[in-house]
């Protein structure tokens, strides 16, 4: 159980146990964010219903002209006749295109004297017309399961007839921070004291994916305290714990959840930081719970989440690509080789280059903060030149 996993190895075995969960529709009208599709998507309808004018201009029957101007078509109220020889209607973008017109005249190339609609430039037949179906035929499958619910997608859904999607419900997570040392937001701390902001860091960052977070805590180092905090916590799908994962005399995490019937996974994943990473499951009457330990450094917690914790919520919700995806970019600095443990660097990038944060400490929060990225250092990499090319996560985009 002590072994060190790498990084592959010990998402791999988190989301294998990612929580199954039911489906259910959403309303489209709703403004529910990052939900995922549970199925294909088939269109009811056909888009466009018919063909239509991509331009504001004038349908010409075919021919060069002179045309005879006999109507108009608008965007919801068509021309009901058909062109004859030599006719044309006034025609505005996303107007039906009339029977008997092949191809639009834009406003820009019509010479017009009175009734009588010349071509300045005669467009070839065809031109500006946007045919029906060539967006989606009702039949079609125009999403498919695993998709993103974004607001394109919310468009397209509207448009090929549906009135709700299909998504995956979001699992249940709650947070649980511990050590002596904390000392809930807000409230005045002690030398010996430091505000708990782990909790709601990670609340935070879970937040647009499941909404609330249940908050458990700050929880002081005693196996009792612990044991409490851990019963209210079994209704949840998925329980994220921070600090005392480790090996110290006060590091009761551990303990605590094998005494309430949890099974460990594994603990101790080869990356800086975060080596400490404990995974396990436990069943209750309410069902199975993923429990995710991650470190107590602040730091360490945020790298832990985004590379873990992230990836484990999307994967539940039905997201078929949960890890983060990484982009080649330019560093700014020299980098050293890395040891035994894959090294995750603060940075900030601009989308072309990346250069490092202030600090690297793992209690750094101002760093953190100001950082947008992380450069992935592999086990064992060489020495890197500043302006070679390095992995790089962005951490706006989850």
């Amino acid at each position: 159980m002590s072994r060190m996993l790498g990084l592959e190895e010990a998402q791999e075995r988190l989301l294998a146990l990612a929580p199954k969960r039911p489906t259910s529709r959403m309303s489209l009208g709703s403004s529910a964010p990052h939900r995922y599709l549970a199925e294909d998507v088939v269109a009811k309808r056909t888009q466009p219903p018919a063909d239509l004018s991509a331009m504001d201009g004038y349908a010409i029957a075919p021919g060069e002209g002179p045309w005879h101007l006999v109507g108009e078509s608008r965007a919801g109220s068509p021309f009901a006749a058909q062109l004859g020889p030599g006719q044309c209607v006034r025609i505005s973008t996303g107007a039906h295109i009339p029977s008997g017109a092949d191809r639009v005249l834009i406003q820009e190339n019509a010479q017009v004297s009175g009734a009588s609609i010349a071509a300045s430039e005669l467009p070839p037949a065809g031109r500006h017309i946007r045919r029906a179906g060539f967006d989606f035929a009702c039949g079609d499958m125009v999403l498919t399961k695993g998709t993103l619910v974004t607001p394109a997608v919310v468009a397209l859904a509207i448009s090929s007839g549906q009135q709700s999607l299909p998504i995956v419900e979001p699992p249940s997570v709650a947070v649980l921070d511990s050590g002596d040392e904390l000392v809930a937001p807000g409230q005045p701390c002690g030398l010996h004291q430091i505000p708990a902001s782990n909790g709601p860091m990670i609340g935070a960052m879970l937040h647009p994916y499941v909404g609330r977070v249940g908050a458990l805590g700050p929880v002081p180092d005693d196996l009792e305290s612990l044991a409490a905090a851990l019963e209210k916590a079994k209704g949840s799908d998925i329980l994220i714990t921070s600090g005392g994962a480790s090996v110290g005399d006060h590091d009761l995490v551990q303990k605590a959840l094998t005494e309430c019937g949890a099974k460990i996974d594994f603990w101790k994943v080869a990356i800086k930081p975060g080596k400490p990473l404990l995974v396990a499951t436990r069943e209750s009457e309410l069902g199975r719970q993923v429990i995710l330990g991650l470190p107590g450094n602040p730091v360490s917690s945020f790298v832990t989440c985004f590379l873990f914790g992230l990836p484990l919520v999307r994967a539940a919700m039905g997201d078929p690509n949960p890890l983060p995806q990484s982009q080649m970019l330019e560093v700014t600095h020299d980098l050293p080789e890395v040891g035994r443990r894959r090294e995750f660097l603060r940075a900030v990038s601009d989308g072309r280059k990346v250069r490092l944060a202030a600090s690297q400490d793992s209690s750094a929060l101002e760093a953190l903060a100001s950082a947008n990225s992380l450069i992935d250092r592999p086990t064992g990499a060489p020495s890197v030149r500043a302006g070679k090319k390095v992995a790089v996560y962005n951490l706006q985009n989850g």
